[in-house]
């Protein structure tokens, strides 16, 4: 199984479970997308001192909400319920530099790990100066369990 297949299968698990809410941020323009534990409720809790009402898609067994809520929902969720996942968009950044990438010979002590040694300077890098040079790597979800810290 490659990394891809693992991250799709867990996202696809957290999707699925019903026992710890999951907010899913997908970026600007888009609505924040959430999953609770049933609860009769849940449209009054999503909603608390807000006037906009959430959204509640049946055929898909979510609740939409503006993508402003996102911080207050995962504070919310995670008095209510001590753990909330979050799966949001991430892109790596990888770092180099034009001395790396237009080098001669093997040795390399660059943060690539000698992956663009000697390559040349194409390939999407933004070069900053001789010393750094950056690029983002295509989009990904990041799924990760936030847990609230137990209070004495």
């Amino acid at each position: 199984m490659n990394d891809f297949t693992t991250e799709l299968a867990k996202l696809q698990w957290v999707l699925s479970q019903t026992a710890v809410p999951v907010a899913v941020r997908l970026g600007k323009g888009r609505k924040l997308s959430v999953k609770v534990p049933y609860s009769s409720d849940n449209r009054v809790w999503l909603q608390g001192e807000k006037r906009t009402k959430p959204t509640w898609l049946p055929n898909e067994k979510r609740w939409e909400l503006p993508n402003a809520w996102f911080n207050d929902f995962v504070d919310r969720a995670l008095r209510r319920y001590r753990n909330v996942y979050v799966i949001q968009p991430y892109r790596e950044q990888e770092i180099c530099a034009p001395a790396c990438m237009n080098a001669h010979g093997h040795e390399c002590q660059c943060s690539c790990m000698g992956a663009n040694h000697g390559s040349g300077s194409s390939g999407g890098w933004f070069v900053v100066s001789d010393t750094f040079a950056t690029r983002w790597d295509s989009q990904h979800l990041a799924c990760r369990l936030m847990t609230s810290k137990a209070t004495t």
